[in-house]
Protein backbone atom coordinates (compact mmCIF):
# COMPACT_ATOMS: atom_id res chain seq x y z
CA UNK A 1 0.00 0.00 0.00
CA UNK A 2 1.41 3.45 -1.14
CA UNK A 3 0.66 6.48 -0.25
CA UNK A 4 -1.42 7.04 -3.72
CA UNK A 5 -3.14 3.61 -2.17
CA UNK A 6 -3.85 4.67 1.06
CA UNK A 7 -5.34 8.13 0.56
CA UNK A 8 -7.82 5.67 -1.64
CA UNK A 9 -8.35 3.81 1.21
CA UNK A 10 -9.13 6.60 2.93
CA UNK A 11 -11.52 8.15 0.65
CA UNK A 12 -13.54 4.65 0.51
CA UNK A 13 -13.50 4.74 4.22
CA UNK A 14 -14.75 8.03 4.67
CA UNK A 15 -17.99 7.41 2.86
CA UNK A 16 -18.09 3.80 4.24
CA UNK A 17 -20.93 2.92 7.05
CA UNK A 18 -19.14 2.02 9.55
CA UNK A 19 -16.78 5.75 9.68
CA UNK A 20 -18.40 7.51 13.09
CA UNK A 21 -18.77 11.33 12.71
CA UNK A 22 -16.02 11.37 16.24
CA UNK A 23 -13.44 10.09 13.36
CA UNK A 24 -14.11 12.80 10.96
CA UNK A 25 -11.16 15.19 12.12
CA UNK A 26 -8.63 12.40 12.97
CA UNK A 27 -9.30 11.30 8.85
CA UNK A 28 -8.74 14.66 7.65
CA UNK A 29 -5.65 15.22 9.43
CA UNK A 30 -4.47 11.70 8.58
CA UNK A 31 -4.99 12.76 4.59
CA UNK A 32 -3.72 15.74 4.68
CA UNK A 33 -0.41 14.22 6.96
CA UNK A 34 -0.47 11.47 4.12
CA UNK A 35 -0.44 14.17 1.18
CA UNK A 36 2.42 16.38 2.60
CA UNK A 37 5.01 14.03 3.88
CA UNK A 38 5.88 11.23 1.11
CA UNK A 39 8.03 9.70 4.60
CA UNK A 40 4.74 9.35 6.62
CA UNK A 41 5.53 5.33 6.65
CA UNK A 42 9.28 6.28 7.99
CA UNK A 43 9.76 5.94 11.75
CA UNK A 44 12.01 8.98 11.35
CA UNK A 45 9.70 11.44 10.61
CA UNK A 46 10.14 13.31 13.66
CA UNK A 47 6.73 15.35 13.25
CA UNK A 48 4.64 12.06 13.33
CA UNK A 49 4.32 8.93 11.09
CA UNK A 50 2.13 5.72 9.97
CA UNK A 51 0.70 2.87 12.72
CA UNK A 52 -0.69 0.40 11.98
CA UNK A 53 -3.24 -1.79 14.73
CA UNK A 54 -5.58 -4.84 14.26
CA UNK A 55 -8.65 -5.24 16.31
CA UNK A 56 -9.08 -8.97 17.41
CA UNK A 57 -11.84 -10.37 18.56
CA UNK A 58 -12.39 -14.41 18.73
CA UNK A 59 -13.94 -16.57 16.96
CA UNK A 60 -17.40 -15.69 18.26
CA UNK A 61 -16.93 -12.26 18.33
CA UNK A 62 -17.80 -11.70 22.12
CA UNK A 63 -13.92 -11.12 23.52
CA UNK A 64 -11.53 -8.59 21.90
CA UNK A 65 -8.05 -9.20 22.86
CA UNK A 66 -5.23 -6.44 24.50
CA UNK A 67 -1.93 -6.13 25.39
CA UNK A 68 -0.82 -4.03 28.63
CA UNK A 69 1.41 -1.89 26.93
CA UNK A 70 4.92 -1.17 29.21
CA UNK A 71 5.65 2.03 27.96
CA UNK A 72 2.38 3.34 28.16
CA UNK A 73 1.25 1.63 30.80
CA UNK A 74 -2.35 0.87 29.72
CA UNK A 75 -4.39 -1.68 27.58
CA UNK A 76 -4.25 -1.25 24.03
CA UNK A 77 -4.99 -3.06 20.70
CA UNK A 78 -1.75 -5.03 19.34
CA UNK A 79 -0.11 -2.34 16.67
CA UNK A 80 2.81 -0.49 15.93
CA UNK A 81 5.15 1.55 13.67
CA UNK A 82 4.93 0.63 9.75
CA UNK A 83 8.73 1.47 9.67
CA UNK A 84 8.78 2.02 6.07
CA UNK A 85 6.34 -0.58 4.86
CA UNK A 86 2.93 0.96 2.78
CA UNK A 87 1.69 -1.72 3.52
CA UNK A 88 -0.29 -1.28 6.59
CA UNK A 89 -2.94 -4.26 6.67
CA UNK A 90 0.69 -6.55 6.85
CA UNK A 91 2.29 -4.37 9.32
CA UNK A 92 -1.32 -4.59 11.66
CA UNK A 93 -1.23 -8.75 11.11
CA UNK A 94 2.57 -8.57 11.71
CA UNK A 95 2.61 -6.10 14.92
CA UNK A 96 -0.95 -8.98 15.85
CA UNK A 97 1.44 -11.96 15.55
CA UNK A 98 4.15 -10.14 17.56
CA UNK A 99 2.42 -8.93 20.63
CA UNK A 100 -0.56 -11.82 20.98
CA UNK A 101 1.22 -14.75 19.56
CA UNK A 102 -1.76 -15.05 17.55
CA UNK A 103 -2.13 -16.19 13.84
CA UNK A 104 -5.38 -14.36 13.20
CA UNK A 105 -6.94 -13.50 10.29
CA UNK A 106 -8.17 -10.46 7.94
CA UNK A 107 -11.86 -9.98 8.45
CA UNK A 108 -11.63 -7.35 5.54
CA UNK A 109 -8.74 -5.68 4.11
CA UNK A 110 -10.72 -2.10 4.21
CA UNK A 111 -9.98 -0.03 7.10
CA UNK A 112 -12.31 -0.38 10.01
CA UNK A 113 -10.87 2.44 12.74
CA UNK A 114 -8.80 5.66 12.52
CA UNK A 115 -7.15 7.40 15.05
CA UNK A 116 -4.81 10.25 15.33
CA UNK A 117 -2.75 10.71 19.09
CA UNK A 118 0.31 12.63 20.75
CA UNK A 119 3.21 10.62 21.74
CA UNK A 120 5.11 12.68 24.72
CA UNK A 121 8.59 13.16 24.21
CA UNK A 122 10.54 9.78 25.31
CA UNK A 123 14.43 10.23 26.07
CA UNK A 124 15.87 11.48 22.41
CA UNK A 125 12.45 10.91 20.51
CA UNK A 126 10.69 14.23 20.39
CA UNK A 127 7.31 14.15 21.26
CA UNK A 128 5.39 13.47 17.85
CA UNK A 129 1.82 12.02 16.11
CA UNK A 130 0.84 8.19 15.44
CA UNK A 131 -1.57 8.29 12.55
CA UNK A 132 -3.33 5.16 13.33
CA UNK A 133 -5.21 2.73 10.67
CA UNK A 134 -6.82 0.04 12.52
CA UNK A 135 -8.08 -3.37 10.54
CA UNK A 136 -10.80 -5.71 12.21
CA UNK A 137 -9.19 -9.34 12.39
CA UNK A 138 -10.71 -12.28 13.67
CA UNK A 139 -8.58 -15.20 15.81
CA UNK A 140 -9.04 -19.06 15.27
CA UNK A 141 -11.05 -20.83 17.67
CA UNK A 142 -9.50 -21.57 21.25
CA UNK A 143 -6.75 -19.31 20.38
CA UNK A 144 -4.24 -18.61 23.14
CA UNK A 145 -2.18 -15.15 23.87
CA UNK A 146 1.52 -15.09 24.71
CA UNK A 147 2.95 -12.10 26.17
CA UNK A 148 5.35 -10.14 24.11
CA UNK A 149 8.65 -8.68 25.76
CA UNK A 150 6.73 -4.77 24.51
CA UNK A 151 3.61 -5.75 27.18
CA UNK A 152 2.60 -6.58 30.57
CA UNK A 153 0.07 -8.22 30.09
CA UNK A 154 -1.70 -9.69 26.88
CA UNK A 155 -5.47 -11.36 27.45
CA UNK A 156 -9.03 -11.38 26.21
CA UNK A 157 -11.55 -9.03 27.57
CA UNK A 158 -15.22 -9.46 27.16
CA UNK A 159 -16.26 -6.47 24.76
CA UNK A 160 -18.15 -5.26 27.97
CA UNK A 161 -15.50 -5.80 30.30
CA UNK A 162 -13.14 -3.58 27.83
CA UNK A 163 -14.88 -0.41 28.52
CA UNK A 164 -14.67 -1.02 32.59
CA UNK A 165 -10.98 -1.12 31.50
CA UNK A 166 -10.34 2.98 31.45
CA UNK A 167 -9.48 2.58 28.10
CA UNK A 168 -8.97 5.56 25.74
CA UNK A 169 -11.51 6.70 23.79
CA UNK A 170 -10.48 5.22 20.29
CA UNK A 171 -10.72 1.39 21.82
CA UNK A 172 -14.11 2.44 23.31
CA UNK A 173 -15.09 3.01 19.78
CA UNK A 174 -13.78 -0.17 18.69
CA UNK A 175 -15.99 -2.21 21.17
CA UNK A 176 -18.97 0.03 20.42
CA UNK A 177 -17.99 -0.52 16.13
CA UNK A 178 -17.97 -4.33 17.19
CA UNK A 179 -21.26 -4.32 19.10
CA UNK A 180 -23.46 -2.75 16.89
Amino acid sequence: MHRTELLQRLRRYAQSSIMTPEEAPALERMRAFVSDHVDCFSRALEVGHMTASAWILDAEGARAILVHHKKLDRWLQPGGHADGNPDLLSVACAEAREETGIEASVVSPEIFDVDVHPIPQHKAVPAHFHYDVRFLLRAPRGARPVVSDESHDVRWFALTDVLRLEVDRSVARLVEKSRG
